[in-house]
């Protein structure tokens, strides 16, 4: 065992939240970082080219290659479960949808840990600090940030008509979904910059890389955290480090203030369990020595299940038939190469609408992606027919899965069980979403496309058969969060204080989607952002004492 010298601050992960860490805190030249990524460097062209993202999923290269369990709520289900293996980690080969969430999604935050805060109007300028929108500096954005904003590069006919559709039926157009209240139709803004992908690396990382007092190691994989259970300290445990292994060699690295685990919602209750803190029980079943015993590590596991409604139209372009031939497909990568746009410069999801599935819920509480486009599954080719998706989630799902280890082995994958569709409250929800997306799609704006439903197809109509259908076409959206949960200290589940300290061992954080306690109205980039800036905020106030 080699020692990879002595740090003020150990980040494991170079994903959203390790690439602005290791940028904040290399601020003060005093501070000597390591930023360790299990992955390797964001050069892979199909990372760049916003489309690229069809390159990137289910490709070793750049994906974990995650898949969950069989899911019950799923028919039996296994889905694959995509996680960034590079710098930027999921910011590299994610749908660039740059969204909040909404006010009460922060504001519940705040109740949960009894710390005002993580309320809305506290962290809305922390969205904003990091922002640079392309309108310019508003009440709402930033632009004096380095998470670039835009608008999308191209446009659909289609899509305009659902939107159409949608303000028909009471889902008003909307110019902006990042408020607080995003209740309302609208094309996404995305994270590119003139027609690329803006990932993590490239905004925080790249800037800063070359400063002295910054060591990056990439395709290094950590094992355990160094954790000394027979400390003084008020907590019973210290986290000294990390034990890593890269080029075939394996290495020790030491943080003298803390090391700050930003692995993600899969990689750092994984890593915290393999570390021996976790259940106690479980973590001795597999051989794993417990030194801290947290119920709550793993658990708590959060997703948005998308339930993909497919169409068939006529008169109407969609990229099915636009690619079908070899003189479209010329096309389309002319348009890019010349200007960058065109469907090589989509985002997964183009339009989106956020709405509620009964006038009872306080705020909307299902959010779509519309797409000009359709297939049987990810990964698939193209429909040979006209077609277009309207995917439709349940934003706050009853739902909690799990991630647990498989064994003692820190290379092998572990077991995640999303358990999706397991409450009553999610299949009736799930119900209420397919039929809000057919009134919709019966509006007047979209008759003269004749749709006609494709997927699940119109032999499901009780709300029994509606819940059915939803667990025969949902598929992940690829949002896990949850697994190291922020709470009170009384809270059983809970693994970090409203600060991100991991209860119980000293020197310890997790900085990323891990510690949501409820998951975000929307896509979760860009919350797991600013979660990762308030705590680079604090962990300089402290450092300052």
């Amino acid at each position: 065992m080699e020692s990879a010298g002595h740090y003020d601050y150990i980040i494991v992960g170079a994903g959203t939240a390790g690439c602005l860490l290791a940028n904040r805190l290399t601020r003060n030249k005093d501070h000597k970082v390591l930023l360790i990524e299990a992955g390797g460097k964001d050069d892979y062209l199909w990372i760049h080219i916003p489309v690229g993202y069809l390159h990137c999923i289910g490709n070793p290269r750049t994906d974990w290659l995650y898949q969950t369990e069989p899911d019950a709520g799923l028919g039996g289900r296994s889905l694959i479960y995509p996680r960034g293996k590079v710098l930027g980690g999921s910011s590299s080969i994610n749908g660039m949808i740059y969204m909040r969430g909404q006010k009460g999604d922060y504001d519940h935050w705040a109740d949960l840990t009894g710390d005002p805060s993580w309320r809305w109007d506290q962290v809305l300028p922390l969205f904003m600090q990091t922002e640079n929108h392309h309108a310019g500096a508003s009440r709402l954005h930033g632009a004096d940030g380095e998470w670039r904003v835009e608008k999308q590069r191209l446009s659909w006919q289609i899509l305009d008509a659902f939107r159409e559709a949608a303000d028909q039926v009471g889902i008003p157009k909307i110019d902006d979904f990042n408020g607080g209240d995003n209740e309302g139709s609208a094309y996404f803004e995305v994270n590119q910059k003139r027609g690329i992908r803006w990932n993590t690396a490239k905004a925080f990382l790249r800037p800063v890389a070359q400063r002295p007092n910054l060591t990056i190691k990439t395709g290094c994989h950590v094992e355990r955290l160094l954790i000394d259970k027979n400390d003084k300290s008020d907590n019973g445990a210290v986290c000294r480090g990390v034990e890593f292994s890269g080029g075939g060699k394996r290495f020790t690295a030491t943080a003298q203030r803390e090391t700050l685990l930003a692995a993600g919602a899969i990689g750092s209750p994984t890593i915290l369990q393999l570390s021996g803190v976790g259940p106690a029980a479980a973590l001795h079943a597999l051989g794993i020595t417990p030194l801290v015993d947290r119920a709550g590590v793993g658990e708590n596991l959060q997703d948005h299940l998308q339930l993909r409604m497919v169409y068939k139209v006529s008169k109407a372009r969609t990229l099915n038939t636009t690619a079908a031939s070899w003189f479209g497909k010329m096309k389309i990568g002319l348009e890019y190469t010349l200007r960058q746009s065109g469907p090589m410069s989509m985002a997964p999801s183009q339009l989106g609408a956020f709405a509620k599935s009964d006038p009872a819920q306080p705020s909307a509480n299902l959010q779509y992606h519309v797409q000009p486009l359709s297939l049987e599954k990810f990964g698939d080719p193209l429909h040979p027919f006209p077609a277009f998706t309207a995917s439709v989630c349940n934003l706050r799902p009853s739902s909690r899965g799990h991630v647990r280890l498989a064994s003692g082995d820190s290379t092998a994958a572990p077991r995640i069980s999303p358990n999706y569709l397991s409450t009553a409250e999610d299949r009736k929800v799930a119900a209420s979403a397919v039929t809000l997306t057919r009134k919709i799609v019966a509006a007047p704006a979209l008759a003269k496309y004749g749709p006609v439903e494709y997927k699940p197809g119109l032999a499901y109509t009780s709300e029994e058969q509606l819940a059915e259908a939803a667990g025969l076409i949902g598929t992940t959206i690829f949002h896990p969060v949850g697994t190291c949960k922020m709470g009170a200290s009384g809270d059983p589940l809970a693994v970090v204080g409203s600060d991100l300290k991991v209860f119980g061992v000293a020197g310890l954080r997790v900085i990323d989607a891990s510690v949501m306690p409820t998951i975000t109205s929307g896509n979760t980039n860009s919350p797991t952002l600013m979660i990762a800036e308030k705590a680079a905020q604090a962990i300089m106030r402290e450092a300052a004492l």
